[in-house]
C-alpha cells in the first residue's frame, strides 16, 4: 500500500485523480480513478492499438510476398514451357540434322562403292589388254619373221608367190593397228584408275568430316537433354517419389505401337564410327523419352497453387498442439475461391467430421488432394476435373478458428507436405 500510495503521488502530476459520478434517481455514486489505474488503462489501450497496427502490417505484407510468389510462379512456369519449346525445336533440328548427314555418308559410300567398282573393272580390264597385247607382240613377232623369210623367198627362185607376200603384210598391219588400239585403251583405263582412286580419296575425306560433324551435334544434344532431365529428376526425389516408379508408370499408360512393318535394307559398307554415332543416338533417345515422360508426369501431378487471390500461411504441415497436422492452412475471406491443383477425379465432395465441407481429388501416379473447411461445395463425386477447375469456396466450416483453406497431398495414401510440392514446381518452372 505505501509503494502503491508513493507511485500514485510521483503520477499525480501528469495524472491527476479523476471522478466518474454514477448517478440515480436516489443516490449518486462515483469511481475514483487513481493515477495508477489511468495509467493501467492508458497502457492496456496503447498495447491494443500498438497489437492492432502490427497485425495490420502483418497482413498487408503477407498479402504483397503472396500476390509475388503467385506472379514468379505464373512466370517460371511460362519460363519453363518456353523452355521446353525450345528444347523440343533444338531437339528435331538436331535430329533432321543427323538424318540429313546420315543421308550424305550413304550416298558418298555408295559413290565410293561404285568408283571401287569401276577401279577393279579398270584393273580387269587392264590386265586383259596386257594379255591381248603379249598375244599381239607374239603375233607380231611371228609376222615379222614371216615377213623376212617372204622376202628372202622373193629373193631366191622358188620362194613364196607374191599373194603370200600381201597376205601376211595385210596380217601385219592389221595386228599393228590393234596395237595401237591396245595401247591407247590401257592409257584410258590407267587415267580412268587414277580418277577413281582420287575421288574415292575425297568422298572419304568428306565421309569423315560428316561422321566428326553429326559426333559433334550428337554430343551437343545429349548434353542439352541430360541438363534438362536433372531438374526433373531431383523434384521428384525431392517430394518423396521414385522416378523410376513414376517413369515406369508412365510409359504403362503411353505405350501403344502399330504400322504396317516392311523388310529393312543393310549396308555391308558401314563401319565402326558410324555404330558408335547410331549407339550414340540411341542413348539421347533413351534420354529423351525420359525427358518426355517426366513432363506427361509433371503435367500430372498437383504442383499449382490452390489459392491464386491473396492470402497468408497460418499454419505449417507437422505437429500443432501434440497432434498431427496433414497440411498447410491458408487464411483469405469467406467465398475466396478455391482450385484444383491437377486434374483428376472428385472421389468425395461433402462433410467430414474435422475437415467440415471437404473435397478429395484422385490424380495420377497415386496422389491425392484434400481441400477442407469450405463454405461451399462446386462439384460432385464422381466428376472429372481440370488443372485449374474452380472446386468451392472458402469458409470456416467444421474444426475451425476463423476463414482459411486446409490443404493437403497424399502419396500413395500418406501425407506429405504440400510446400514440397510447391517448391518443387517453383525450382522447375
Amino acid at each position: 500500500m505505501r509503494i502503491t500510495h508513493s507511485l500514485n503521488s510521483v503520477l499525480e502530476r501528469w495524472l491527476p485523480e479523476q471522478r466518474l459520478f454514477l448517478k440515480s434517481d436516489k443516490t449518486t455514486r462515483f469511481l475514483r480513478l487513481r493515477p495508477v489505474t489511468q495509467l493501467i488503462a492508458l497502457g492496456g489501450i496503447a498495447l491494443v492499438f500498438g497489437w492492432s497496427i502490427i497485425a495490420s502490417s502483418i497482413l498487408a505484407i503477407d498479402a504483397i510476398s503472396a500476390g509475388s510468389s503467385r506472379d514468379q510462379a505464373r512466370r517460371s512456369q511460362d519460363a519453363f514451357e518456353a523452355r521446353l519449346t525450345d528444347l523440343s525445336a533444338e531437339r528435331d533440328s538436331r535430329a533432321a540434322e543427323a538424318v540429313a548427314a546420315q543421308n550424305r555418308f550413304a550416298v558418298a559410300l555408295d559413290q565410293v562403292s561404285r568408283m571401287q567398282s569401276q577401279l577393279l573393272e579398270s584393273e580387269a580390264l587392264r590386265r586383259e589388254l596386257e594379255t591381248g597385247l603379249g598375244a599381239v607382240q607374239a603375233s607380231l613377232q611371228e609376222a615379222v619373221t614371216a615377213q623376212h623369210q617372204a622376202r628372202d623367198d622373193a629373193d631366191h627362185p622358188g620362194g613364196l608367190p607374191a599373194a603370200r607376200t600381201t597376205e601376211l603384210q595385210a596380217a601385219l598391219d592389221i595386228l599393228s593397228g590393234e596395237l595401237k588400239q591396245a595401247a591407247t585403251d590401257r592409257a584410258d583405263a590407267v587415267q580412268q584408275a587414277e580418277d577413281a582412286r582420287r575421288l574415292a580419296e575425297a568422298v572419304t575425306l568428306e565421309r569423315d568430316q560428316i561422321v566428326a560433324r553429326n559426333d559433334e551435334i550428337l554430343t551437343q544434344l545429349e548434353d542439352a537433354v541430360t541438363v534438362s532431365v536433372k531438374p526433373l529428376d531431383d523434384m521428384f526425389r525431392s517430394v518423396g517419389m521414385n522416378p523410376d516408379d513414376i517413369l515406369q508408370t508412365v510409359r504403362r499408360g503411353y505405350s501403344g505401337q502399330g504400322g504396317p512393318l516392311n523388310p529393312v535394307g543393310y549396308s555391308s559398307s558401314g563401319n565402326a564410327e558410324i555404330s558408335q554415332g547410331e549407339a550414340k543416338a540411341n542413348e539421347i533417345l533413351i534420354t529423351l523419352d525420359q525427358m518426355n515422360s517426366y513432363r506427361i508426369a509433371v503435367e500430372k501431378m498437383p504442383l499449382a497453387m490452390p489459392v491464386q487471390s491473396a492470402f497468408r500461411y497460418t499454419s505449417p504441415f507437422g505437429r500443432r498442439w501434440g497432434r498431427a497436422h496433414e497440411g498447410i492452412d491458408m487464411a483469405a475471406p469467406v467465398g475466396t475461391p478455391v482450385y484444383a491443383t491437377a486434374e483428376g477425379k472428385v472421389i468425395f465432395a461433402g462433410w467430414q467430421r474435422g475437415y467440415g465441407n471437404l473435397i478429395k481429388i484422385q490424380h495420377e501416379l497415386g496422389t491425392e488432394t484434400r481441400y477442407g473447411h469450405l463454405s461451399k461445395i462446386r462439384v460432385k463425386a464422381g466428376q472429372k476435373i481440370s488443372r485449374g477447375s474452380r472446386i468451392g469456396d472458402m469458409g470456416n466450416t467444421g474444426r475451425s478458428t476463423g476463414s482459411h483453406l486446409h490443404y493437403e497431398v497424399r502419396v500413395n495414401g500418406r501425407a506429405v507436405n504440400p510446400m514440397s510440392f510447391i517448391k518443387a514446381a517453383q525450382n522447375v518452372f
